[in-house]
């Protein structure tokens, strides 16, 4: 069994574990010095949430959702990036990602936001038909583009 909460200060060294691991799944070095910096400054900007989940039995962390907030200047209203949704791998296929993601919806809707985006990889099914199955839909009409400095 597991629980879904929203991620404090307090449980920020779970959080660095769980985000070392997710960078690791997307090819990154390990890089917990680095991580620890970078999570702390979310939670010291208040510029983004990060939701928990911890197996109910032994109190272990097991997954992450982490949502940054941006805005649509068109319908003037609040957009949340799902930047990071990670679950270990031995708890996969057990609902802590679909867990995760209802309690991502949840925060869209409590802050009134008009939705939710994300990307993830393209040879990223899983997520891909987790995604599908919650109604996010891939976009066919808009190009997006990155610069990178």
């Amino acid at each position: 069994m597991y629980s879904t909460i929203q991620a404090t200060i307090e449980d920020m060294e779970e959080v660095i574990l769980l985000f070392d691991q997710y960078r690791i799944f997307y090819g990154q070095d390990s890089d917990t010095i680095n991580a620890r910096i970078f999570i702390s400054d979310r939670f010291d900007n208040n510029d983004s949430v990060i939701l928990l989940a911890r197996d109910t039995t032994e109190g272990a962390p097991i997954g992450f959702v982490q949502m940054y907030p941006s805005f649509s200047s068109i319908s003037m209203r609040k957009i949340w990036i799902l930047n990071d949704l990670f679950v270990i791998e031995k708890y996969r296929r057990q609902g802590v990602a679909q867990s995760l993601l209802d309690a991502a919806t949840n925060v869209a809707r409590i802050t009134k936001a008009k939705g939710i985006e994300l990307s993830t990889a393209s040879d990223n099914v899983n997520a891909q038909r987790l995604y599908e199955r919650n109604g996010f839909r891939r976009d066919e009409v808009y190009y997006y583009y990155s610069l990178e400095m």
